[in-house]
């Protein structure tokens, strides 16, 4: 327990979260969301999904996959967005078949949450979004799991609003996300207590590590970013207590259609991981 801004914060233990067979949250291990910024084909999607399912089997992680039908909230009018609904989901649901994992996309309009929630085992709210009440409300309704990716223009506090909209529901399937907050032009800046003043919400909270070394439009059409340093920042996160890891992961980054600044190279992701495992243990003990 400690004071914040004149409040007292209680870190206690966050609720249990059941995403397909995964759980987050409580006293469970630090589990990884992974995958691609978006499903840039079905060949890319599947190959990268069954490297990382045999990486969770062989590691014991407990894993989500991740990918994008459609990322609307491109810098430019001829930005990559993916395959869109239909297709993307499509892919999604032999994505499920094949490497029996669950998975998680991005929604941005209640009209696609019905069609999103009939494949993916937990809706993800992007943070450009989490203050559009309509969508929360319909994300919340849909009956599954939420993750709510914490807007760069928000305070930890006001996650607080967000949660009360989606608990209107009868939703408390819930986690919700640290991507990093504005910090002047074009950057970022990863604050570490904003988990602790999360965490004190009982949800449980995911660190993306990826969008946190964003550069938003640095690249002018597209953002930039310093994927390097995204392990430093997931060892700090994790150190400072986290119930997950959000790292966007490609086979070839250099070659990416979105966001190929802070995806991780696949190869690097197994050594990241066994690291962020024994930081988990040492913390929890």
């Amino acid at each position: 327990m400690y004071k914040s801004c004149g409040r007292t914060i209680q870190v206690t233990k966050t609720r249990t979260v059941k995403v397909g067979n995964v759980k987050i949250g409580g006293d469970n291990p630090l589990a990884l969301i992974a995958g691609p910024c978006v499903i840039e084909s079905r060949k890319q999607c599947l190959a990268l999904a069954k490297r990382l399912a045999r990486l969770a089997q062989a590691e014991r992680i407990p894993f989500i996959f991740k990918a994008s039908y459609d990322k609307a909230n491109r810098s430019a009018l001829n930005s990559f967005r993916g395959p869109g609904l239909a297709r993307g989901l499509e892919i999604l649901s032999e994505v499920k078949a094949a490497c029996s994992v669950p998975v998680m996309t991005d929604v941005h309009h209640e009209a696609e949450v019905p069609l999103a929630a009939g494949v993916a085992d937990i809706l993800q709210c992007p943070a450009f979004l989490c203050r559009q009440t309509d969508l929360i409300l319909a994300l919340g309704h849909s009956g599954k799991p939420v993750n709510i990716k914490k807007g760069q223009f928000l305070a930890p506090g006001d996650v607080g609003n967000i949660l009360a909209k989606l608990e209107s529901t009868g939703n408390r399937q819930i986690i919700l996300t640290e991507r990093g907050v504005s910090f002047g032009y074009n950057n970022l800046v990863a604050d570490m207590r904003s988990l602790a003043l999360m965490r004190a919400f009982g949800y449980p909270v995911v660190f993306d590590a990826s969008h946190s070394v964003q550069l938003p439009g640095a690249a002018g059409a597209s953002s930039g970013g310093d994927g390097a340093l995204s392990g430093a920042l997931a060892r700090s996160a994790v150190a400072a207590g986290c119930d997950a890891v959000f790292i966007e992961t490609h086979l070839n980054p250099a070659k990416a259609l979105c966001d190929r600044d802070t995806q991780m190279p696949l190869r690097q992701l197994k050594s990241l991981w066994c690291l962020l495992r024994r930081i988990d243990k040492l913390v929890r003990e």
